[in-house]
């Protein structure tokens, strides 16, 4: 009886005899608004235990002869397909012209629906380039006097259908996937593969060439729950005017690891723009530059999960801090209710 008496002592819950108990309506109203809460705080740690969270590291990038995909999806409404390009151009020296490869335009008209698909390839340049300072002259805006040229039948069905397409109207959508050295450099959208002279005759000055474009995509990689795109839904149109737009481009090379342990390379980027005006003095035509450099850092996102004993210590002080207040709560009420509707407690507080 010594030993069962010493274990009884130990009891932190003491029972109180069942005839000593009372059942009010007060503490029968604070119970079920306790039972809701601590509900509710369940299923919140619950669902904040069943979610995953992310964790960021920086590191030194060393990746090393790899390329750096390109995701385009842009419109251009008054730019017909047959003259848009998109050229590019690294610190290598590398520069290319009219980029095919992996690239399409639809043909749009003034509403801006699809009447028609074009795979870019050979579109504007095809027997019509003179010389290689030909083209250099077009790039740098030369404005000296035209040389005498000649055009072939192709050349002028061409220039007529553009001139066709201008009057009715009609845009281009430009989508695809650029796969570009991984160092700095740029990627521009305009009319620059059309010779100089083609380009005057269509045009008649640069300043009649309307870049205006709508950014429906821009990434450089594939993406990862959460990434937003600086660019994506970018609208800019001009009206009775004309330039050139550059966007500095900042990639921050990335890795998502999922919880999986899934590696998903990738990058995120910052941005900012600038626009410049045409005047008569210009020697460039109107294009939309993306200027683009890497960072030497790379940045490591890794899914977590929160541990079971955190679960259970936060479920614990919720319910248990609940549970408390509700006791708490309840004598008050049964006090106060007590202390109004006694006439001789009443009488005593006096």
């Amino acid at each position: 009886m010594g030993l069962k008496q010493t274990i009884r002592s130990l009891d932190a819950f003491p029972r109180t005899e069942e005839h000593l108990l009372q059942k009010t309506q007060s503490g029968a109203l604070v119970s079920v608004v306790g039972l809701v809460i601590m509900a509710t705080l369940f299923i919140h740690e619950l669902t904040y235990y069943l979610t995953t969270y992310t964790v960021h590291e920086m590191s030194v990038d060393l990746k090393r002869g790899e390329t750096l995909p390109i995701h385009i999806n842009m419109t251009f409404p008054s730019l017909p397909c047959d003259v848009a390009s998109i050229d590019a151009i690294d610190l290598s020296g590398k520069h290319e012209v009219d980029l095919d490869t992996n690239i399409w335009k639809l043909r749009l008209n003034s509403h801006g629906h699809i009447i028609g698909t074009k795979y870019l390839s050979d579109l504007v340049e095809n027997k019509h380039t003179t010389r290689n300072h030909d083209d250099k002259e077009h790039h740098d805006g030369s404005a000296k006097k035209p040389h005498k040229f000649s055009f072939d039948k192709d050349a002028e069905n061409m220039i007529n259908k553009v001139k066709k397409a201008l009057e009715n109207g009609e845009g281009c959508r430009v989508y695809g996937v650029l796969d570009v050295q991984r160092v700095a450099g740029n990627f521009h959208i305009s009319v620059h593969a059309l010779n100089i002279y083609v380009a005057q005759m269509i045009f008649g000055g640069a300043k009649h060439v309307n870049v205006s474009h709508m950014i429906h995509d821009l990434s450089f990689g594939p993406k990862y729950p959460g990434l937003h795109n600086p660019l994506d839904d970018t609208v800019r149109i001009l009206h009775d005017t004309s330039g050139t737009f550059k966007y500095y481009i900042k990639i921050v090379p990335t890795e998502y690891r999922y919880i999986s342990k899934e590696v998903l390379p990738t990058n995120q980027f910052s941005v900012s723009e600038y626009f410049s005006p045409m005047n008569e003095f210009d020697r460039t035509w109107p294009a939309v530059y993306f200027l683009y450099d890497l960072s030497p850092i790379t940045v490591t996102i890794k899914e977590e999960c929160r541990s079971f004993l955190h679960f259970i210590t936060r479920l614990s002080a919720v319910l248990g801090g609940t549970f408390a207040l509700t006791g708490m709560l309840d004598r008050w009420m049964y006090r106060l209710i007590k202390a109004l509707t006694t006439p001789s407690a009443r009488g005593a507080y006096r």
